[in-house]
């Protein structure tokens, strides 16, 4: 049954059907073949999969990203990034790798900063000379920042899975994002040197005081967010709401971009995105019950202990498989699925949940960039009216960095902590 069961779970992922109903699809007909688990227990293990307070933080931070590109704060973000790097040879590319960052620090949402950056953005690179290529890749790839610097949608059900702590994940992410961030930029330097890609003026150091001034309320909600998880003052879920509300009242009545009729079609495409990923997690609960009967978390352990004799050795396998995995499957789903199995073998080698959560997470994130899944990767193709295999090939030298400081941050885990140990040591 097994086998007839991969069966169906491949041909209706090459047939086209979303993921979320390919996992729902094989939990139903797999429990419909076990006399001893009753059909009830496959709506129930759904329900129980969204049982969890710290869940409400995904269509929160979700909202959140879908107010700052409604309100216009993420044009005020690009606005900022172009005036401290772009003077930088390069410098919209390099903008646009600034404001990914900026923008993580706020939403926790890839595809978000996608849509919201990359609308601007790539039409601007293009206009100003840059080759179609760069200015796709960047954006596809600079993107997926938006995952591995808090706060991470993809965290927070790692957290929730795992057990481990939502703010030590947070702080573990910032190093290497920024580690991230810094390369794509020496690369895109490197480039624009060699094709002569122009850089901005210089902006006057007024001009520069104004802009800032008026994009500090904004810059203030990754302050609100990270300083309240890690301090303890509140939870990663009141922190996405308390990021929401103060999102729409500065765009409401400081900037003045979201007025009360926009509000219907911003809560409908936040419901919209977010029931696919909760979606997901509800059929991957039921799932998850299907492959406790057939002890797949077992099979795992004792193959890996069995074949497996280093840590090293599992953390490579680790980065491989999912690796794979993210080329057509969302991080969300992937990680109910697997995470559950390979989490018992990763304490068995010592690896602590939150350095093996920084790996997975960072391994997914590049998922978001590879065909046939990559969302990112197919919203930066269709932005900038390009196709997907030469989009994919822009992007591959983007791709390289973020697998280079995984895998250093995977065998030196301590690099990413020694920040967040100094911020909070209670967290670790």
């Amino acid at each position: 049954m097994g086998f007839l069961l991969l069966g169906i779970f491949i041909v209706l992922m090459f047939v086209g059907i979303p993921i979320a109903f390919v996992i729902g699809i094989v939990a139903l007909v797999g429990i419909l073949d076990i006399p001893y688990i009753p059909e009830i227990s496959v709506p129930m293990k759904m329900l129980n999969g969204l049982n969890s307070f710290v869940l409400l933080a995904v269509p929160l931070f979700i909202l959140a990203a879908n107010l700052m590109n409604s309100g216009k704060i993420s044009t005020k973000l690009i606005d900022l990034a172009l005036a401290i790097v772009g003077p930088i040879r390069g410098g919209l590319a390099h903008a646009n790798i600034l404001v990914s960052m900026m923008f993580a620090g706020v939403s926790g949402a890839s595809q978000a900063d996608t849509a919201g950056v990359g609308k601007i953005l790539i039409p601007s690179m293009i206009k100003k000379g840059y080759d179609k290529e760069t200015a796709v890749g960047v954006t596809a790839a600079s993107s997926t920042v938006g995952v591995v610097i808090p706060p991470s949608i993809p965290m927070i059900i790692f957290a929730g899975l795992s057990n481990a702590s939502v703010g030590a994940l947070f702080l573990g992410g910032i190093v290497p994002g920024v580690l991230i961030g810094i390369g794509m930029m020496v690369f895109i330097y490197i480039l624009a040197v060699k094709r002569d890609y122009p850089k901005s003026a210089k902006v006057e150091f007024t001009k520069f005081l104004k802009l800032l001034v008026e994009t500090l309320p904004a810059l203030f909600t990754i302050f609100i967010i990270i300083g309240g998880i890690t301090t303890g003052f509140f939870t990663a879920t009141e922190a996405a709401a308390i990021a929401s509300l103060y999102t729409l009242l500065i765009s409401m009545f400081l900037y003045k971009t979201i007025k009360i009729k926009d509000l219907p079609k911003i809560l409908v495409d936040t419901l919209s995105l977010s029931s696919l990923s909760l979606f997901a997690l509800a059929a991957a609960s039921a799932l998850g019950e299907l492959m406790s009967y057939y002890q797949l978390g077992v099979i795992a352990q004792d193959f890996f202990t069995n074949n497996v004799g280093t840590k090293g050795l599992f953390i490579i396998i680790i980065i491989a498989f999912f690796l794979f995995i993210g080329t057509f499957m969302d991080a969300i789903p992937a990680m109910i699925l697997f995470v559950p199995v390979i989490l018992p073998t990763a304490l068995q080698f010592g690896i602590d949940p939150v350095h093996l959560g920084l790996v997975v997470v960072m391994t997914l994130a590049v998922g978001l960039t590879t065909p046939p899944y990559g969302l990112c990767l197919l919203l930066a193709a269709k932005i900038g009216n390009m196709s997907i295999e030469r989009s994919f090939v822009a992007v591959l030298p983007y791709l390289v960095i973020i697998l280079a400081v995984l895998v250093f941050i995977a065998f030196f885990p301590d690099i990413a902590f020694y920040v967040p140990k100094l911020i909070n040591p209670a967290l670790f």
